[in-house]
């Protein structure tokens, strides 16, 4: 699939929006793999910035990633229910919840000056996450001929991907870092939690390249992935502590020490990270993504203004205790070796 493309190692950068840096996105290209920029938080100033910051540092293909969820549905009673609960998280440091909450993230589904910004722009790769984009954008980019790519983490989002004609899945297993890549926000007990290997067994069918994502940290994962049916992998925690990524100093130092979990107190969508406090929180009463990410980040904030990061977003996968601190470039190739 990336051949074209001249992808030398089977090895693809998760985009991790926060972590995710134009340089880390350029080390994995000249060094032969499939970098990727994080675009579901950025507004299109910021998108044409790191786009052009990237292309300063390589002259590599690398790809860009969009958020595709349903745009929020907004339930204020709820919201406020939320802050009312965490009154008393806000109150350990002498601070307010906020009056209200926003959506911070809009989907790309009503973005379109990124829309336009991406036709202009013509990235070679294009992947999405949380969902597809409407028809209309779909087909716009397919126009530009980008090879195009979608999350899925059960049967039938995947079979949703190929009938839109898209040109392969990320097959996100369990232990993958970050969020989750369901098409629709739904209850926990419905999500059948496969892992990576069995993910991909019950993806074959659907006929698409599969690019395996969660728990790959070292070529042996690597391998057994490909031998399960993935034409390539996909892998984010491995590169947390490359210098070039802008995982904080606390992420860095919790990293290979501390357990992860599935969450939706922080995010409001089901996320793997480091245990924080929030964690501790009843997440079945958590708002709806993104709001509940506004009052996370506020109460971060506070929390880290008196120097305390037990509320930290850190993401990370179940194979966050082999991660090693070295440049981007040497964990490619310990991967693809």
């Amino acid at each position: 699939m990336f051949t074209k493309l001249g992808i030398e190692a089977p090895v693809i950068q998760a985009p991790m929006a926060g972590v995710s840096t134009a340089e880390l996105t350029a080390a994995i290209a000249n060094a032969g793999g499939l970098g990727f920029v994080a675009l579901g938080t950025f507004s299109v100033a910021d998108a044409s910035a790191v786009l052009d910051k990237t292309h300063a540092l390589t002259d590599r293909p690398f790809g860009v990633n969009l958020f595709c969820h349903e745009p929020a549905r907004r339930d204020f009673e709820h919201e406020a229910e939320w802050l009312q609960l965490l009154g008393p998280e806000f109150d350990r440091f002498s601070a307010k919840p906020p009056a209200e909450l926003h959506e911070m993230y809009p989907s790309f589904r009503v973005h379109d000056d990124l829309l336009s910004l991406l036709i202009e722009r013509r990235p070679p790769v294009i992947s999405f996450h949380f969902g597809l984009p409407r028809a209309d954008q779909l087909q716009a980019l397919k126009e530009t001929g980008a090879i195009l790519l979608a999350t899925a983490t059960n049967v039938q989002d995947a079979q949703r991907i190929a009938q839109a004609g898209l040109d392969g899945i990320v097959a996100q297993g369990w232990q993958a870092g970050g969020h989750r890549g369901v098409f629709d926000p739904v209850d926990p007990a419905r999500d059948e939690q496969m892992e990576t290997l069995t993910l991909l067994e019950k993806l074959r069918e659907v006929g698409l390249p599969l690019i395996a994502a969660g728990g790959i940290m070292t070529a042996g994962d690597r391998r057994a992935a490909m031998q399960a049916g993935a034409s390539a992998v996909q892998c984010g925690t491995a590169f947390l502590l490359a210098p070039e990524a802008a995982t904080s100093p606390d992420h860095r130092a919790r990293l290979t020490s501390t357990k992860t979990q599935m969450t939706r107190a922080i995010s409001g969508r089901p996320a793997r990270g480091l245990i924080n406090r929030l964690m501790q929180l009843d997440e079945a009463r958590a708002a709806a993504y993104p709001m509940a990410y506004d009052a996370a980040k506020a109460l971060s904030a506070a929390a880290m203004a008196r120097g305390d990061h037990s509320y930290a977003a850190q993401w990370a996968g179940t194979g966050a205790a082999h991660a090693v601190a070295r440049p981007a470039a040497q964990t490619l190739a310990a991967i693809s070796g």
